[in-house]
């Protein structure tokens, strides 16, 4: 079979390689579809801790594909389930994995990082990963591609819920990714009356109209400060949500919101750049509610499963470029572009 193995920073091969044997409390998953996140990389921009100097590793954590072989133990799977992957693999007994908050685990492994992940033909799925609830089997209304693209809504959908987002909420989200079309589409589902999408890439901002927002807001030509109070008749946004790495922007943030607002810091920041000033007196006097979110639970996921099996919304449009395994480079470069939203590879038959 085919594998995508990264070797070290800017070094990632196609290689031939065997099929993975199972131990027999693993699953073997053929792979149908993989998406490219911005966590894949970084990866391979800078590295990651959970990958040792010197190894090799599949990168991959947005999954979905086929069950072709079970493990003599393992039950509640048959050959031929479709099944999609949730990546953060809980440890199942620290304070956090009892409260079913696996994203929050300090004992976490995750496929594509810790274990190998979906840019190879076939994944084998670890014991831990099927015992702690990591794949969840795909309704049959889902395409493989969509259900690679549930993990990156299920985080929004935790956002949105921590946030509360509501009927005749003003929501505003800058960061025009693919996280940010997955911020938009809960939001409009969630109810809220106007959403505002604020970024620097025209064409990233016009699909963000695609996907349900209500206004765009090119930041590199119009300040934006200006703009939400313009379309919010000076009130401001009821919820924020920062889906971008910059500092600045987390700051702004608490400016914007409006009385009793709800803010989000979903984006994490680099290196060298986490100490934020803020406001704390709009925090204070505004009765802001400023949060974050991480990731997503493997509750998360089933819900977000639910919404898009419900045909609320069309996650598929998300994956705006299709390649094969032997294009993984080029999926890269496009993932790294930044004018389409998702690269998702996907097998051939």
């Amino acid at each position: 079979m085919k594998a995508a193995y990264y070797y070290g920073i800017g070094d990632m091969r196609l290689e031939e390689t065997p099929v993975p044997d199972i131990a027999e409390d693993e699953l073997l998953l053929r792979v149908r579809a993989a998406a490219v996140c911005g966590t894949d990389l970084r990866i391979l921009k800078a590295g990651h801790f959970k990958i040792p100097e010197g190894s090799r590793r599949v990168l991959g954590h947005e999954t979905a594909g086929e069950v072709v072989k079970v493990g003599s133990s393992v039950t509640g799977f048959d050959v031929g389930d479709r099944g999609a992957a949730l990546p953060n693999v809980g440890c199942g007994h620290c304070r956090w994995c009892l409260k079913g908050l696996n994203q929050l685990c300090p004992d976490y492994e995750a496929l594509g990082i810790s274990y190998d992940g979906g840019f190879q033909e076939y994944m084998r799925v670890p014991g831990r990963a099927i015992q702690r609830g990591n794949i969840i089997k795909i309704p049959a209304s889902l395409s493989y591609v969509e259900a690679a693209l549930l993990e990156p809504f299920s985080c929004a959908y935790n956002a949105s819920e921590s946030l509360r987002t509501a009927p005749g909420d003003t929501v505003l989200i800058v960061g025009t990714g693919p996280i940010g079309a997955c911020h938009v589409m809960i939001s409009r589902v969630a109810g809220a009356s106007r959403i505002i999408v604020a970024g620097r890439t025209d064409a990233r901002l016009e699909l963000s109209l695609h996907f349900g927002a209500d206004f765009t807001v090119n930041t590199s030509r119009t300040d934006l400060g200006q703009a939400v109070m313009e379309l919010t008749d000076g009130v401001g946004a009821d919820v924020i949500i920062t889906a971008c790495s910059v500092p600045e922007v987390q700051a702004q943030a608490l400016e914007l919101a409006a009385r009793g607002g709800r803010v989000n810091f979903f984006g994490g920041l680099p290196r060298g750049q986490e100490i934020v000033p803020l406001n704390t007196n709009l925090i204070h006097y505004k009765e802001l509610q400023v949060g974050a979110t991480t990731g997503s639970s493997v509750l998360d996921f089933h819900q977000s499963m639910r919404i898009v099996a419900s045909g609320k919304l069309r996650l598929a449009d998300l994956a705006t470029g299709l390649f094969r395994l032997d294009q993984i480079h080029q999926a890269f470069d496009y993932a790294a572009g930044r004018q389409g939203m998702k690269a998702v590879v996907v097998m051939d038959d």
